[in-house]
């Protein structure tokens, strides 16, 4: 008798595992990521959803002082002058409206809860969608606020350890850390190994981050890659914090159906096909206190290797 007239009198796996659980996961997005700007920012809580910028006019000299005056000399009077027009800046809304068929949401719902899966990843959505507009949005993104004073180029192209350095003298007022896409990163780690100085790295959050002066190279993918992925983008430097009249994000608590600081999930009825709706809303923005506090390097390539002999 051949192997394959062999006869199993025992039970096969196939039929087996129909009496079987099957261990599942929660739905997996590649989509999500650390948003260590986020976690990184002060967040200052607002009211009414507006923040007031008031400034002193004059620049870097708020009023005139006397140092040592002669003897029997008055001291000039003097005082310090506001800007008539400070900008304001009014809380954006990401939001989502999430359709589940209520059937869906009845029958199936074990182990795991229908609805609970699917905001969980379509506020991961949303916060995704925070990150980026806190880079780029028209108004308030880091990137559209840079003074032109504040932004200095590349010398060859790639991000070398001397444009950074530059960098370093715009944002010298205690700066808290670089902002740049990956791939940006990983360029400027090229470019210190061709000139024989590692980055030192440090521990932060539980996840290693390259360093440059001392000063974490912070990593998101929000800062875009120009012509899909072969042009250039910008690297941020910052001074975070009101304290330091720094760069900050901004929130505001409490807001109705609040299930973490200004995120809130709101039931918005069935309608007669029998689907409910939810609606995701989360109200931030961000704001530099002064120019000093948030400058970038323009024009990094990212695309440039060498060869090691």
């Amino acid at each position: 008798m051949t192997d394959s007239t062999v006869i199993h009198n025992t039970l096969g796996e196939q039929a087996a595992r129909q009496l079987a659980n099957t261990t599942k996961t929660p739905p997996q997005w590649v989509g999500i990521t650390p948003r260590w700007l986020v976690s990184l920012l002060p967040w200052t809580p607002v009211e009414a959803g507006t923040y007031r910028v008031n400034r002193v006019k004059g620049g870097e000299k708020a009023a005139d002082v006397e140092c040592s005056p002669s003897e029997g000399l008055d001291l000039r009077p003097t005082f310090v002058d506001y800007e008539e027009n400070p900008r304001e800046y009014t809380l954006n809304a990401v939001s989502a409206v999430l359709d589940v068929q209520t059937r869906v949401s009845d029958l199936y719902r074990s182990p795991m809860d229908q609805v609970r899966e699917q905001l969980r990843i379509l506020i991961e959505t949303v916060k995704e969608r925070q990150e980026d507009e806190l880079v780029n949005n028209a108004k308030y993104g880091l990137l559209r606020n840079v003074a032109p004073s504040m932004r200095v180029k590349t010398r060859t192209g790639a991000p070398t350890p001397d444009d950074l350095d530059e960098l370093i003298t715009k944002v010298w007022k205690e700066p808290a850390f670089f902002l740049a896409h990956p791939r940006a990163i990983a360029a400027f780690g090229r470019e210190c190994t061709r000139r024989g100085v590692p980055p030192v790295t440090v521990n932060l959050f539980g996840s290693p981050f390259i360093t440059w002066r001392g000063i974490p190279i912070i990593p998101s993918d929000k800062l875009h890659i120009g012509n899909e992925g072969a042009g250039t983008t910008n690297i941020l430097l910052l001074r975070t914090g009101e304290k330091k009249q720094g760069v900050v994000g901004l929130f505001q608590p409490g807001v109705p159906g609040e299930v973490s600081p200004s995120l809130s999930v709101r039931f918005m009825g069935i309608n007669q096909q029998a689907i409910a709706s939810y609606l995701i809303s989360l109200y931030c923005s961000a704001a530099v206190l002064t120019e000093d506090a948030l400058g970038a390097l323009d024009g990094v390539e990212v695309g440039k290797y060498h060869e090691y002999k």
